[in-house]
């Protein structure tokens, strides 16, 4: 993932205008939604985004910004999805269009986005950034109802009867992930455990999860906020040192990820390091820190990696190098297939439903459950508020394996994070 851009300072300040913009503009956003619905092809009911032919999806990227790479193998994944599916036949006798947006991770920009695509789209397989899904949620829930499933996995976002995340929140994951280094990596009671990580939902909900596994194990967290700008861990480094903490969590992003493992390897806090499933990109191997990251950190994700040995994952990883054949594979393409995939079962099953309106898809989703996209764990989308799976798979880094991540614990729930409420 490319930091090329910076992010916006004052982000808690700039949130708050777009959430008072987004309800501003509320009015004629709710009577284009109740007036926009009509009989079809076929006597479905259409709305937003969807003609006899098309059914338009939108997809809120960040393609320049902290997590560039990231966004662009998620957008291009579910491009390929779209083409197979139209290669296929469409959907409900419609052609998929996939109408994609680069936000690079600024907030003015990704509210422009949102209401520039609103009006056009049935519902959005990506939006990536959860203080920025966050800030139109209070819209999206009393005035659009358009499906997002978010590249973003903040507890905040639960209760939406619009907005699902797929897979273990912050929270859930950073349990799972604390449990991994009891159990495998010597953490024990009475211990201190470092957490850097991100001001905002992502950070601030994963160091919710740290807490509670902490408190379960008998452990002290030791606090490093840091803002998105931050690219050098040397000073948090020195702190987790001087604390004398025996592992460390990172909420970041891999950049922050890769500093922060770098400088610790070079002045001797040779501690296990882990980190939330978005605190890593393969391409960051070939780096100075890749020797580091090699011997030294794991992170959790969502779902088996894009190497895992699936029927699903093999092809994927095949078709994608077919379509582009000078990218390297990543868990990016793992996530964005996943979305697009529960998208497209959601409309197949609003079509049998006769009612691709934005309310039609939402209450297909409901119905779907023990859907498993292929890698390794079944997402239950039954319960807004609860996220659609509580598993987690540990990753190591590892340039031998296709996308090089290697699953070294499969899929799995800790009691610790059985027994949370998010």
């Amino acid at each position: 993932m490319n930091l090329r851009r910076p992010a916006v300072r004052g982000l808690a300040a700039a949130l708050t205008a777009l959430i008072a913009l987004t309800a501003a503009s509320g009015c004629s956003s709710k009577a284009k939604t109740d007036d926009g619905k009509r009989t079809g092809a076929g006597g479905v009911r259409t709305g937003e985004g969807v003609t006899d032919t098309t059914i338009t999806v939108g997809a809120l990227t960040d393609m320049t910004g902290v997590y560039a790479t990231l966004g662009k193998s998620v957008t291009q994944a579910q491009q390929l999805y779209v083409k197979q599916v139209n290669a296929a036949g469409g959907i409900c006798g419609r052609q998929l269009e996939l109408a994609v947006r680069d936000h690079g991770y600024d907030p003015q920009k990704a509210l422009a986005a949102y209401t520039e695509l609103e009006p056009k789209v049935a519902g959005y397989a990506q939006f990536i950034g959860s203080p920025f899904v966050a800030a139109v949620k209070p819209r999206v829930d009393t005035m659009d109802r358009a499906v997002i499933l978010p590249q973003a996995w903040s507890a905040s976002l639960l209760g939406s009867p619009s907005i699902r995340t797929i897979g273990a929140t912050y929270d859930v994951e950073t349990i799972n992930a604390v449990d991994f280094l009891v159990t495998e990596k010597g953490l024990k009671a009475g211990d201190r455990l470092g957490h850097v990580y991100f001001e905002g939902d992502y950070g601030e909900n994963a160091l919710k999860g740290a807490k509670f596994a902490a408190e379960k194990a008998g452990l002290t967290v030791v606090e490093q906020k840091i803002k998105p700008t931050d690219n050098d861990m040397s000073a948090q480094v020195a702190a987790l040192k001087q604390a004398g903490v025996k592992a460390v969590v990172v909420s970041a992003g891999p950049r922050q990820a890769a500093s922060l493992v770098g400088v610790a390897a070079a002045t001797g806090l040779r501690v296990p390091v882990i980190g939330n499933n978005s605190a890593f990109a393969p391409q960051l191997l070939g780096t100075q820190a890749g020797p580091a990251l090699r011997s030294m950190y794991w992170f959790a994700t969502p779902s088996l990696p894009i190497g895992a040995d699936t029927p699903v994952a093999r092809k994927l990883a095949a078709d994608y190098r077919a379509a582009h054949p000078e990218e390297g594979l990543d868990n990016g393409v793992v996530a964005g297939w996943t979305a697009a995939s529960v998208f497209g079962e959601a409309l197949k099953k609003a079509c049998a439903a006769k009612d691709l309106t934005r309310d039609g898809i939402g209450k297909a989703l409901l119905t779907l459950k023990d859907h498993d996209a292929g890698f390794g764990i079944a997402h239950d989308f039954t319960d807004p508020k609860a996220p659609s799976s509580r598993e987690s798979v540990i990753i190591q880094p590892d340039p031998a394996v296709p996308g090089g991540m290697r699953a070294v614990r499969q899929p799995f729930v800790s009691e610790a994070a059985r027994a949370y409420t998010p």
